[in-house]
């Protein structure tokens, strides 16, 4: 029996990367195994992903060095940065040249670069209608990545590029889940009118980044988009209002009052939510529903999501 090919996956105990951990550990007759990097390899994520049959590997976006070494020997690698760590648009683009430099330098055969658009294509700078932020963005967290693409072409790397979207799991963790107003009921605020919104389940970014694994060099070079459903917010109050045995009524909301809301990271996010509106059609139509479920066929709509979550949705 040939040894199993080695995927190294960034971001382990995270949402995305936890996904794919997951999806390789729990199918038995899977080709690959999982080598795990995580800051913390006595975290209880980390300790449950060890359990289930994962190499630990201790490494650092902050040390290439272990970076390098935690790259050497494997055949594919999953590729994310979580920019609400730190809120830096330039740290996000060191770690993604340090991941492709890395997997430049082990010959890795296939990188997932896990991606998002560069806003600034279709919004550019001088385009008034959403504020710039940090002097030359328009979304931090999606043009960082979006720009960051180059490094894994720059170096040559066997890359496929992973369009996300909005995790439903925000509800949960995010704290854009229902909220109690003044008069008893409960709302969901976003600002996007009456335009659909692309959502996931962030375990199923990782079952889907397992897709294409299995389908090997035949998107290389590609770039995938996946979401679970286009689905509106009325729609998704809707919803919540089934799943949950009480009204929640969609609070509708302009970007510009979401950007006032003062939480950290409220003018990324309100900006975020005004290209989703104001491109739903180009957003939505990069993001292929079928596509996503031939990767991963549990693939779940958001009344599959909230009928598994519901009751962790935190309601105050």
């Amino acid at each position: 029996m040939s040894p199993k090919k080695i995927i190294v996956i960034f971001g382990a105990t995270g949402a995305q990367g936890g996904g794919l951990a997951r999806a390789i550990l729990n199918d038995k007759n899977s080709e690959f195994a999982v080598r795990a990097v995580t800051r913390d390899p006595n975290s209880d994520k980390a300790k449950e992903l060890s359990a289930l049959g994962a190499e630990l590997v201790q490494a650092d976006l902050a040390h290439p060095e272990t970076i390098f070494k935690a790259m050497e020997g494997a055949y594919g690698a999953f590729c994310v940065t979580f920019f609400w760590a730190h809120f830096s648009p330039e740290q996000e683009a060191a770690e993604a040249k340090c991941m492709a430099d890395a997997a430049k330098a082990a010959g890795v055969k296939h990188v997932i670069w896990s991606t998002l658009e560069d806003t600034r294509i279709l919004v550019p700078l001088a385009d008034n209608r959403m504020p710039t932020l940090m002097e030359k963005f328009k979304v931090p967290h999606f043009d960082s990545k979006g720009d960051s693409n180059h490094f894994f072409t720059d170096a040559g790397v066997p890359t496929t590029f992973l369009l996300t979207t909005f995790y439903w799991d925000n509800l949960i963790y995010f704290g854009m889940g229902p909220k109690r107003g003044e008069d008893g009921v409960l709302a969901i605020t976003f600002p996007m009118a009456d335009k659909k919104l692309s959502g996931i389940s962030a375990e199923d970014i990782g079952k889907c980044a397992y897709g294409i694994f299995k389908k090997g060099d035949s998107l290389i070079g590609k770039t995938v988009g996946i979401a679970g459903e286009h689905i509106t917010c009325a729609d998704m109050a809707k919803a919540l209002t089934k799943a949950l045995g009480e009204e929640v009524r969609y609070n509708s909301v302009t970007p510009a009052v979401f950007r006032s809301f003062g939480f950290p990271g409220a003018e990324d996010l309100g900006n975020m939510f005004q290209y989703y509106q104001e491109f739903e059609k180009e957003f939505t139509a990069a993001r292929d529903i079928e596509n996503a479920r031939t990767l991963n066929p549990e693939l779940l709509s958001f009344d599959m999501w909230l009928a598994e979550n519901a009751k962790r949705l935190p309601l105050s």
